[in-house]
């Protein structure tokens, strides 16, 4: 009995140890196909195929094609699988610690450019054909938005209450501006389609958050 307790033991963590490598062969699969493919483009079998599973051991680890994209989109976002809000992040703090506005302003600039960075191609496959395809996508890309505009409130809650805002700026206003300079869609016009880069564009984006709230 106590060996086949301790046999358990052992063979727990290898088990978990391969499901979590199981679990990222897929997402990692499904990300670069929905980026070189787009949504309509991929199937799941595509996706088990590149990660070397059955179609049923995707199924079964992450859901269907639309819930794979989500999980792809919100792993990518954070940097893995791990379920802490982006704001409980450690990386965050240089934006709560920052002695005065533009040294917070600027650290939530790259902040948000380095959440860009890694987005930035799945942004592309959720805003074009993966809307237009699945309801649920659709709704997915809502509460992506949603969430947004919840971080850049909180964000302005804290210039407001940590250095104050600008004459005549509210907490609504310093809440809408930030979430339109931090837009998916600006950085992708001035990063990449205007071909300024990342770090450029990061250091734009301080200044002018700065400017226009405090």
């Amino acid at each position: 009995m106590a060996s086949q307790e301790k046999s358990r033991n052992y063979s727990s963590p290898a088990r978990e140890d391969q499901a979590r490598r199981t679990r990222e062969r897929i997402l990692d699969s499904g990300r670069r196909l929905f980026i070189d493919r787009g949504y309509a483009g991929t199937t799941i079998a595509d996706v088990a195929a590149s990660a070397k599973v059955s179609v049923q051991t995707v199924y079964n680890v992450i859901g269907g094609k639309a819930e794979l994209l989500k999980v792809v989109y919100n792993s990518t976002l954070s940097g893995d699988d791990e379920p802490a809000a982006m704001m409980d992040r450690p990386v965050f703090s240089a934006v709560a610690e920052a002695p005065d506005p533009l040294s917070s302003l600027a650290a939530y600039a790259r902040f948000a450019g380095d959440i860009n960075r890694r987005v930035h191609p799945l942004l592309k496959v959720l805003l074009t054909g993966g809307v237009s395809a699945s309801e649920e996508i659709r709704a997915f890309v809502d509460t992506i938005e949603s969430q947004r505009a919840s971080g850049t409130k909180a964000v302005a809650t804290h210039v407001q209450t940590a250095y104050g805002l600008g004459e005549g700026v509210t907490l609504g206003d310093a809440s809408s501006v930030l979430w339109a300079l931090t837009s998916p869609d600006l950085a992708d016009r001035l990063a990449v389609r205007r071909e300024w880069g990342w770090d450029k564009f990061e250091e734009w984006l301080g200044v002018a958050m700065t400017a226009a709230i405090t």
